[in-house]
């Protein structure tokens, strides 16, 4: 290589013992203070400015400016509090700006701890910084402030820069110590120089070498000590602040900082953990991380609740929750997933306007067949080897998730793992789960969900959280005796006399699964907690239809999460509480023994012995309570119950988050004597969003029995069909539509509704499901669900008609009447015209009022 060709350090000697820079070196100068680093900074900018390079200066450390504004430089104010991603997402735009052959400063990568806090996402950082720099043949230089990390960042440094340099002060001497020069050697390139004047002598004499040498040396007990990663450094001195006397306020100033590093950016939600953590609090948090980072939005709400419910001195709530056991999974293994499987590149891609959805998909796909870090496979194998084959569950719990104002509810997967098997097995059994909720971060669903909520240039880290199973035992089948949803501020009062404040439980026998999502042919209890034997339904009838039908449980044999009949489950081996849950079909059970199988009996569950005869209604209400008080919000929670050998019920408390609610909105006065003929329809009662006065200019009608008629996978299209119109709304005030249908929106099963998913029904300003029981397509009144958390936060009005009901009117003759545009709309799917209806209504002519107090809905019709 001609000298032309070599890039100058701007210190000639230096560039004769490094034999040139070159096009593309990454340059990491290891010092003791920032002035050293200042030495050799100044020069190199001055020179590559005298030759009319592109410099731009990386400003983000916390000590002095390396560089001052002057013609030619470029400087970037950059700030690495805002999160690793946000941080290295825009330096990657910034290089890419600047494209090949531009020159880089940056600031001390060690002042990046203090945003941080670990070691791992600084290696991370310049593992995926330093390649792309190389690429674009640019020289950068960057610095380390010596004994600040860990010798494994160091290591991984020192792989993927090309140059290393060691400057060692001792004595008032500065010496410079080239330790990686990549393609070029020489006799003494490798030696320590001393740096004279601007010269820089090779210390040839070994006494000489080994004087200065053996002082930075790794195998010194002084410096060993100093190498752990900043992360656990942090962590012992929080230890020696326990075990001291006299440092509460450093204690307390300790648990602010934790917080910052754990917790997240909320800061209603880091009010509430600095209030309520202890810092023996998160001493035990750490002990049960596998990696660093942030432990996620549901992780935090799911500790806070304990912490804030055994802080009630009023009442021994020791004494009536379980014990987690839970393990997490900190959020900077997310990012390190991603790097050490080369996905950066793409990640970023995914960052940009155009491929914000085309890159998700090929993320989500690579996501699915990554390695994971050999340090992190180890933390999974002890975690795995302390629950042993006690079934776990897997769940997601992002740093955005579960905050106030975005609950992300259902956006992310959560999995159970049965845990059977080999070590070996439960191993790659795990690891997949978390693979696969890694690849839900980039669902779309999810990403239309942050898009719509105005967060898609956020940091969104995938924590998680891993909890035992709450439940027993009950032959070859594991699961909770309970379970359901608990809301503090009950927004579906279905009787004028119920108090919203009051709360409002979703209860379920078994696995949750069934209170939180919406599933096919089944009802958990809605229970109003100032009324709990009022049923939204009435009648015997309306009880064995709207109940729970089949138990979600964990196969032991199978090794699989399996749905059980209660039939099978009430008539088995189980040992189940039945005299408290349920009550006895005899109907049922006289026709099971007319057609021979003599022996079974049937039950509805009911929960009505549960309800009417513990404090288990009052038990509740104070739970949700007391967590609404600490929060200063309404809470909606997620929990199991055990009962004791006693009858005690045991509470698990596996989730709690601020409740997105709408509130009461406006007074509405709807008159007492509406005229019929000038309605599409009214209602008692089955409505969710508050009291409403809507102005619509649009209705979307799906026709039930032609919808019934079509094939599986029409019925499919149809839903693909309703997505298309819902994104030509675009901006719901522009043009508010009423869309209505057959059956439950959303349904994973398109025999019971429309099988759309969220995304394709955001835009709507209110949505209808309408009964057909001659077609078995029957709403699901899901308060309480993942279902009802989005169309709250989507500001989706929700109503359920039952035409079939008395005090129920539905004029769908009139709507059947009008005439349908959506052939001008989508004439690509114009063979469904007689499926969907799309009547376009003028300004004013129709107008959807509800009141809550009243508990009366109705929806006009122009005069």
């Amino acid at each position: 290589m001609t000298d032309a060709e070599k890039i100058p350090t701007g210190l000639p000697r230096l560039d004769t013992v490094l034999d040139g820079l070159r096009l593309g070196d990454n340059v990491v100068w290891s010092v003791d203070h920032i002035e050293d680093y200042q030495r050799f900074v100044t020069p190199f900018a001055e020179t590559a400015l005298a030759e009319k390079r592109t410099v731009i200066y990386m400003r983000f450390g916390s000590h002095l400016p390396l560089l001052t504004a002057r013609e030619g430089l470029t400087i970037y104010e950059l700030d690495p509090r805002h999160g690793f991603e946000t941080f290295a997402a825009r330096i990657h735009a910034i290089i890419t700006a600047a494209g090949h052959g531009a020159f880089y400063v940056f600031d001390s990568l060690s002042d990046l701890l203090s945003a941080w806090a670990t070691d791992q996402m600084v290696g991370n950082f310049f593992w995926v910084t330093c390649p792309y720099l190389f690429e674009l043949d640019t020289v950068a230089y960057f610095a380390l402030i010596r004994d600040r990390h860990s010798l494994k960042t160091i290591a991984r440094i020192r792989d993927t820069t090309q140059i290393l340099l060691d400057v060692l002060t001792a004595d008032g001497k500065i010496h410079i110590h080239p330790l990686k020069v990549w393609q070029r050697h020489s006799p003494t390139m490798f030696l320590p120089h001393l740096m004279k004047d601007d010269d820089f002598i090779p210390l040839a004499n070994s006494h000489e070498a080994t004087s200065l040498l053996s002082r930075f040396s790794p195998s010194n007990p002084d410096t060993a000590r100093r190498h752990l990663d900043h992360w656990y450094r942090l962590f012992l001195q929080a230890e020696k602040l326990v075990a001291a006397d006299d440092a509460e306020d450093e204690r307390r100033e300790m648990v602010r900082h934790l917080c910052r590093h754990l917790m997240g950016r909320d800061e209603r939600m880091l009010k509430l953990a600095t209030k309520y953590f202890s810092l023996e609090d998160l001493l035990t948090i750490k002990s049960r991380m596998i990696g660093t980072g942030f432990i996620g939005g549901k992780t935090v709400g799911m500790l806070l609740a304990r912490d804030i419910l055994l802080a009630d001195m009023d009442f021994d709530w020791a004494a009536h929750l379980e014990p987690h056991d839970s393990f997490f999974v900190g959020s900077n293994v997310y990012y390190s997933y991603i790097v050490h499987n080369g996905m950066w590149p793409l990640y970023m891609r995914q960052k940009t306007t155009g491929g914000y959805f085309e890159a998700a998909a090929k993320l989500r796909g690579r996501m699915l067949e990554g390695q994971f870090p050999d340090d992190i496979r180890d933390g999974f194998r002890q975690m795995l080897e302390y629950f042993g084959q006690y079934p776990i569950i897997v769940r997601s719990s992002s740093l955005l998730e579960d905050g106030f104002g975005n609950a992300f509810a259902g956006k992310y997967d959560s999995f159970f793992c049965v845990n059977q098997g080999s070590p070996e097995q439960r191993l790659a059994q795990f690891e997949d789960n978390v693979r696969r909720i890694f690849a839900s971060a980039m669902s779309e669903d999810a990403l239309t969900y942050r898009r719509q909520r105005g967060l898609e240039e956020l940091d969104e880290q995938m924590a998680l959280l891993v909890q035992r199973v709450s439940g027993g035992y009950r032959g070859n089948w594991y699961f909770p005796e309970l379970a359901g949803v608990g809301v503090s501020y009950n927004t579906f009062v279905w009787d004028k006399g119920m108090d919203p404040r009051a709360g409002m439980l979703r209860l379920v026998l078994g696995l949750g699964t069934r209170a939180v999502d919406r599933v096919e042919g089944d009802y958990p209890r809605l229970v109003a907690l100032d009324a709990p034997s009022k049923r939204p339904h009435h009648g015997v009838e309306d009880a064995r239809r709207f109940t729970q039908r089949d138990v979600d449980v964990l196969d032991i044999s199978r090794n699989a999460p399996e749905t059980v009949s209660l039939l099978r489950l009430a008539n088995s081996e189980s040992r189940l509480p039945l005299d408290l849950l349920a009550i006895r079909d005899d109907e049922v059970t006289r026709r099971m023994e007319e057609r021979g199988r003599k022996g079974e009996k049937a039950w509805l569950l009911t929960f009505d012995g549960l309800l009417s005869q513990t404090p288990f209604c009052e038990t509740m209400q104070r739970l949700l309570k007391t967590l609404e008080k600490a929060y200063d919000y309404p809470v909606d929670t997620e929990f199991t119950i055990n009962f004791t050998e006693d009858g005690t019920p045991r509470i698990n408390v596996v989730q709690c988050r601020p409740l997105q609610t709408r509130g009461e909105r406006q007074r509405v006065d709807i008159p007492d004597q509406v005229d019929e003929d000038g309605l599409l329809f009214h209602s008692v009662g089955n409505f969710m969003g508050g009291n409403i006065n809507l102005e619509l200019s649009q209705v979307i009608w799906v026709e039930p029995e032609a919808y019934s008629r079509l094939s599986l996978s029409d019925k499919h299209e149809v839903a693909r069909l309703i997505g298309r119109l819902n994104r030509r709304i675009g901006k719901r005030e522009n043009e508010p539509t009423l869309l209505m249908g057959p059956g439950r929106w959303g349904t994973s099963t398109p025999s019971l509704g429309v099988p759309i998913t969220f995304s394709e029904i955001n835009n709507m300003a209110a949505l209808s499901e309408v009964a057909f029981s001659a077609e078995g397509l029957m709403p699901e009144l899901s308060f309480g669900s993942h279902f009802f958390q989005d169309l709250v936060e989507a500001d989706i009005f929700y109503l359920a008609l039952f035409p079939e009901a008395p005090r129920v009117m539905f004029n769908r003759a009139w709507l059947e009447r009008q005439p349908n545009n959506l052939e001008g709309l989508m004439p690509a799917s114009s063979r469904f015209k007689n499926v969907v209806k799309v009547c376009r209504l003028k300004q004013g002519e129709f107008r959807l009022l509800a009141d809550v107090v009243s508990q009366r809905l109705i929806c006009t019709l122009p005069e």
